[in-house]
C-alpha cells in the first residue's frame, strides 16, 4: 500500500470520526435531521397561518362585532410561535438528549410557551380597549388609556418574571435582594413619584383632557395633545409642542377654556360728543335689541347682558356691551363678533353720529392787545 493510500485511509477515518462523534456526542447525521425537522416546522408556520388564521377570520366575519376580529390578530402571532415550539421539541426528542443538555433544551420549550402565552395576552390588551371604552361613561379616556398601559405593563413583568422561574431563577429574593438599590432608586425618582401622583389627581378631578384648551398661568397656553406617566404635552399656538410637567399642573392654576358654558364679549365703544340724548337712547336700545333677537348670543337669565351708557372719557361718550355668545368654539366666536361689529356699525351710523377719536380742541377768543404783526420776509427780484 502507497503511503498516499495510508493518508486517504487515515483521513477517511478521522471524518467518520468526526461525523459519529458529532457535537456534544450527537453525531452530525442525526443533528442534520433535527434540523431539517425544524425547518420543516417553521414552514408549517406558514401554512398554519394561510389556513388556520385565514379560516377563523372567515368564521369571525359571520359575527357584527369586531372584537373577535381583533381577538383572532392578536392571538395569531403566539400561535404561530406555538408551531415553532412544537418543531423545537419535535426535533429535541428525535435528538434524545440527556442530562445537562435535556435540561437545557426543556428550558428553552418551557420558555418559548410562556412567551407565546404572555405575547398573547399582552396582544389581546388591545382588543380589550373596546372593553375599556364603556368605561369611558365613569373614567376620562386618559384614564382608560393609562389603565391600558399599567396592564400591558404588568402582563410583561409577569411574563419575564415566569421565564425567569423557567430557568430556575427565583424571583422574590432577586427583588428582595434589590432592595437597597431600590431605595437609592426612589430616592433619586421622587419628582418622577411626584408627576406621576399628580397625573393620576388630573385624570381623577377632570380637570382638562386631550384637544382641550388650557393656560398653566407663567408657564405656557395651548391645546392638550397627551397626558403622560410623568408630563404633559400641549401644543401651543404656534404649533410648537411644550412637555410640562404634571407637578406644574398640581402646584399651580390652571385655566380649561374648554369647559367654558359660553363665551364672553365686553366691548366700549365711544361716541362723539355733538350726540343727543335722543341718539343715545336709540342706540342703546338697537344694540340690546340685536343681541336679544340674533340666535348666536345667550340671553338672560341663563347669562347676564348689559347695554349701557358706562362714562364720559376724555374724547367720547363709552358705551359699555357685556354679553356671550353660545358657542365656544374660537372661529364661531370671532365671527358672531364680526357680525356684531357691523352692527354697531350700521346702528351709530343710522342714528345720525359717528365714533370718537381721541382728539384735542383749543379755542381761542380773541388775540392779546399789542400782539406783533406777523413778518413776510421780502422776496429777492432780479433785475435786468
Amino acid at each position: 500500500m502507497t503511503t498516499i493510500q495510508q493518508l486517504a485511509i487515515d483521513f477517511w477515518i478521522l471524518m467518520s470520526n468526526v461525523w459519529t462523534e458529532g457535537f456534544l456526542g450527537i453525531d452530525f447525521g442525526r443533528i442534520l435531521i433535527a434540523a431539517l425537522i425544524f425547518i420543516g416546522f417553521y414552514i408549517l408556520r406558514g401554512l398554519f397561518a394561510k389556513i388556520v388564521v385565514v379560516a377563523l377570520h372567515r368564521w369571525a366575519q359571520r359575527s357584527e362585532t369586531q372584537f373577535d376580529d381583533m381577538l383572532i390578530n392578536a392571538i395569531a402571532p403566539s400561535l404561530k410561535l406555538l408551531v415553532v415550539t412544537m418543531g423545537v421539541f419535535v426535533a429535541g426528542q428525535y435528538l434524545a438528549l440527556e442530562g445537562v443538555g435535556a435540561t437545557i433544551l426543556l428550558n428553552v420549550e418551557r420558555s418559548m410557551v410562556v412567551i407565546a402565552i404572555f405575547w398573547a395576552l399582552y396582544n389581546i390588551t388591545q382588543p380589550l380597549t373596546l372593553v375599556f371604552k364603556r368605561l369611558e361613561a365613569v373614567l376620562t379616556r386618559e384614564m382608560v388609556d393609562w389603565l391600558i398601559t399599567a396592564t400591558r405593563i404588568g402582563v410583561v413583568l409577569l411574563g419575564v418574571a415566569t421565564v425567569l422561574q423557567v430557568w430556575g431563577i427565583q424571583v422574590a429574593p432577586l427583588i428582595a435582594g434589590l432592595g437597597l438599590l431600590g431605595v437609592a432608586v426612589a430616592l433619586g425618582a421622587q419628582d418622577l413619584f411626584k408627576n406621576l401622583l399628580a397625573g393620576l389627581s388630573i385624570l381623577v378631578e377632570k380637570r382638562f383632557g386631550v384637544g382641550d384648551w388650557v393656560k398653566v398661568n407663567d408657564v405656557v397656553e395651548g391645546t392638550v395633545e397627551h397626558i403622560g406617566f410623568r408630563s404633559t404635552r400641549i401644543r401651543r399656538f404656534d404649533k410648537a409642542p411644550v412637555f410640562v410637567p404634571n407637578t406644574e399642573f398640581a402646584d399651580g392654576a390652571v385655566t380649561n377654556f374648554s369647559a367654558m358654558s359660553h363665551r364672553r364679549i365686553y366691548w366700549k365703544i365711544g361716541v362723539e360728543y355733538r350726540t343727543t340724548k335722543a341718539q343715545l337712547q336709540e342706540i342703546r336700545n338697537c344694540i340690546e335689541g340685536y343681541l336679544v333677537n340674533t340666535d348666536a348670543f345667550a340671553k338672560p337669565p341663563e347669562v347676564p347682558m348689559f347695554v349701557r351708557i358706562d362714562a364720559f372719557n376724555d374724547s367720547s361718550i363709552d358705551i359699555m356691551i357685556y354679553c356671550f355668545t353660545r358657542t365656544i368654539v374660537w372661529g364661531e366666536w370671532l365671527e358672531a363678533k364680526e357680525q356684531l361689529a357691523y352692527a354697531i356699525k350700521d346702528i351709530v351710523e343710522d342714528a345720525g353720529t359717528g365714533f370718537a377719536f381721541p382728539s384735542t380742541s383749543l379755542y381761542l377768543e380773541s388775540l392779546p392787545v399789542g400782539t406783533p404783526e406777523i413778518f413776510t420776509p421780502p422776496t429777492d427780484k432780479l433785475t435786468g
